[in-house]
């Protein structure tokens, strides 16, 4: 189910972060938020080396995870430069493995031609996900 309120204020807490934290230039911006209400936000590292980068929402899930609270939902943002409009940047493959961790109901926000603020279960980017190989007991032995 979808609850636009939350949408709205990962929204603009990753706006003011980027514009904070990247006042001019590209700037990006990752937004989670958790069960228990609470948002974490993060940006990518900045390096020479182009191996050691991570995706913009790694440390917001993070933190999530760093104080055991379950993803509700996911959003990376970014822009161009400090005159361009905001993006939304799906998810990539590693974000999603990252992201099922917390199951395949994590809302996560994803690219539109429309330009606007979508967000799908995770479980609608991965209908073929390799887990589904397995049933639930199987998987459930993995994480003990």
């Amino acid at each position: 189910m979808r609850n636009m309120e939350i949408e709205k204020e990962m929204y603009r807490r990753a706006v003011e972060l980027i514009e904070k934290r990247y006042p001019f230039g590209w700037g990006g911006a990752g937004v989670v938020h958790t069960e228990n209400g609470n948002y974490y936000t993060s940006v990518s590292i900045d390096t020479a080396n182009a191996s050691a980068v991570l995706c913009i929402e790694t440390g917001a899930m993070l933190e999530a995870h760093k104080y055991n609270e379950k993803v509700t939902h996911c959003m990376c943002l970014i822009r161009k430069s400090e005159k361009s409009e905001y993006q939304v940047l799906s998810p990539c493959g590693i974000c999603q493995e990252r992201l099922r961790y917390w199951g395949e109901d994590v809302q996560v926000a994803v690219t539109s031609k429309e330009r606007e603020i979508k967000f799908v279960e995770l479980r609608e980017l991965q209908p073929y996900h390799w887990t589904n190989a397995y049933t639930k007991e199987e998987l459930e032995q993995w994480e003990e």
